[in-house]
């Protein structure tokens, strides 16, 4: 079931930059192009160019909706009145409830017991099917699988999946668009979807363009499967930056290798980095986001990350899926 489509570029495993253009052609009637934003008090802290890619603009409320879209667009009409399934702590389940609705196509989205009330109530306006399953993303990939098998769904992956990973790359095209001189890109790091797809259009564009991937200090799978060499399982631990729990996959496939060859540098941060993040983008740019979308700002205003003089930064603001209360509880020390 885990194959959504038969087509040559799941046949060869495998993707190139034409790979990501073809996504973009094909989510740009559903999937709106997000602005780039500078951002003058960061960049007058560091004396260099910072922009902040405001991914938690999209309907679905991160950058997920790309390879959603992208995803479902290529099953066949047969497997599309089936319907379809899938497990995510959120953000990506919100992007297939809204891309199946737009369809009219049902879709059951299968969630851990960590992910807020806020993020449940969001899946099921969208019209997704809510099934709450176990302690670990890893425990509510297994009820989708079971339930793909008994009801005909057809999967539609979180991250490891090329489809999906060609549809986040699309946001990088947006990128070299508006900032071609781009030196470095940081975005939160998880499944690996998101860096897949980033790190290959900005490798392919430019070796020299520096991708840093970002993760909170416990429960970050892909970091620590980078250390061990092979994906490994790690236990999962309450985060404000919950949209980066859950495991990469023993058998992953594709994000754990492209991570690898397109990611420069892996790093973990506190959660009160996060919170510092939240805060400060809530302060100075006047949004409020999720933990995940914050981590990268946070890791640059607590020196995680050297920034040189005169670079031109990106950083993903992925998106804004957060329980009100539970952000402002968050970010109120640091206002």
């Amino acid at each position: 079931m885990i194959d959504i489509s038969k087509n040559s570029l799941i046949e060869r495993k495998s993707l190139t930059l034409q790979d990501v253009w073809e996504a973009r052609s094909t989510i740009s009637p559903i999937v709106k192009k997000t602005p780039l934003i500078f951002s003058a008090p960061l960049s007058n802290i560091f004396d260099a160019e910072i922009y902040l890619k405001y991914e938690h603009l999209h309907e679905s409320g991160s950058f997920k909706m790309r390879g959603a879209v992208n995803a479902i667009h290529h099953l066949s009409s047969e497997a599309k009145s089936r319907g379809v399934t899938t497990f995510s702590t959120g953000n990506h389940g919100f992007a297939v409830a809204l891309a199946a609705k737009k369809l009219g196509i049902r879709s059951v989205i299968c969630v851990s017991t960590h992910i807020p009330q806020a993020k449940i109530d969001k899946i099921q306006s969208l019209g997704g099917q809510l099934e709450i399953f176990g302690d670990s993303q890893d425990d509510a990939e297994q009820h989708c699988y079971q339930l793909a098998k008994e009801q005909g769904l057809m999967i539609i992956p979180p991250f490891d999946h090329p489809h999906i990973i060609a549809g986040q790359g699309t946001m990088a095209l947006e990128i070299l668009e508006e900032l071609p001189t781009v030196t470095n890109v940081i975005g939160g790091l998880s499944g690996g979807g998101l860096l897949s797809g980033v790190g290959l259009v900005m490798k392919t564009t430019n070796p020299s363009i520096e991708v840093i991937g970002v993760s909170m200090e416990k429960g970050a799978a892909m970091y620590e499967s980078l250390k061990a060499g092979t994906p490994i399982s790690v236990k999962e631990s309450a985060t404000l930056a919950d949209s980066l729990l859950g495991g990469i996959g023993e058998q992953n496939i594709y994000t754990f290798k492209m991570v690898q060859q397109f990611v420069d540098h892996s790093i973990l941060v506190p959660e009160e980095t996060i919170k510092k993040g939240m805060a400060y983008l809530y302060k100075e740019h006047h949004i409020v986001v999720e933990g995940a979308a914050a981590i990268g700002v946070g890791a640059v205003i607590d020196g995680l990350i050297p920034i040189k003089k005169h670079s031109k930064i990106v950083i993903i603001i992925s998106g804004c899926n957060v329980d009100l209360s539970a952000h402002a509880q968050s970010v109120q020390s640091y206002l």
